[in-house]
């Protein structure tokens, strides 16, 4: 039977991956509650700011900061996805916290995958290239990767360069743009786009077909935090401050 969404992965495969990224989403709409809005201190100095320069009202700008903590979190789970999808394509597997994220099931190619470019400092990038040279080192015919599905461009060339004051280089060691890194494993030069043409389809059937038993309790920590101000009579962002610096000196008396 052909497949409806695209060539590379069976239908089900990538409903699966979708589905996985749904609960992610779930996950995270539902983990914001106030403890967890607090995890990392809030910024309410920048907050006022924000809500002065860009005359935004506080309750709309604490709501536009739970969605950028959502979508910081969202943005882990958006990697998975693709390992997800690219080790459903024949002859390839995910590592699954193996220490690599894809490889090819001979052992002829390994691979590590970024979502975007720019999420490593130098340190996390000399780290992963001595990974990825010890996978060649130990598998002389496999070809490495650092894949990153948002570049800057799109490519497939050997990955040298000074990192920390060293020059790597490796003869089996590269970095691929994501669009390049579906066509090699697929064959299929357009894969990565016919991946994206498709998922506005198969996200539709997916949602039509999904429980809508989920309970999705949003912004749960603006709620908590709308009750509280009922009683103490502070702005939302005096109350975020109390509530994160009250033992700074002074801002016990707010």
């Amino acid at each position: 039977m052909k497949n409806k969404y695209v060539d590379f992965i069976t239908d089900d495969h990538l409903l699966d991956c979708i589905g996985a990224l749904y609960k992610a989403y779930l996950k995270a709409k539902n983990n914001i509650t106030k403890k967890n809005f607090y995890s990392n201190k809030v910024d309410t100095i920048k907050l006022t700011f924000d809500s002065k320069f860009n005359n935004i009202e506080e309750e709309s700008l604490i709501r536009s900061e739970i969605l950028r903590q959502i979508d910081k979190s969202i943005n882990n789970s958006i990697g998975t996805f693709h390992e997800q999808i690219l080790g459903g394509i024949k002859g390839f597997e995910s590592g699954k916290l193996s220490g690599y994220d894809i490889k090819a099931i001979d052992d002829t190619l390994f691979a590590d995958v970024k979502n975007k470019h720019n999420t490593m400092n130098s340190s996390a990038a000399e780290a992963l290239f001595q990974k990825l040279k010890r996978y060649a080192d130990n598998h002389k015919q496999a070809k490495c990767y650092w894949v990153q599905i948002l570049a800057k461009g799109s490519f497939c060339e050997l990955w040298s360069g000074d990192i920390n004051g060293i020059e790597y280089s490796h003869s089996r060691v590269y970095k691929i743009s994501g669009d390049h890194f579906y066509a090699l494993l697929t064959g299929k030069e357009d894969a990565m786009f016919n991946l994206y043409k498709a998922l506005p389809i198969a996200i539709h059937d997916y949602l039509k077909a999904a429980k809508k038993n989920e309970e999705i309790l949003e912004n749960s920590a603006l709620d908590e935090l709308k009750e509280e101000i009922k009683q103490s009579n502070r702005s939302i962002i005096d109350q975020i401050t109390f509530e994160n610096y009250k033992y700074y000196l002074g801002f016990d008396e707010l």
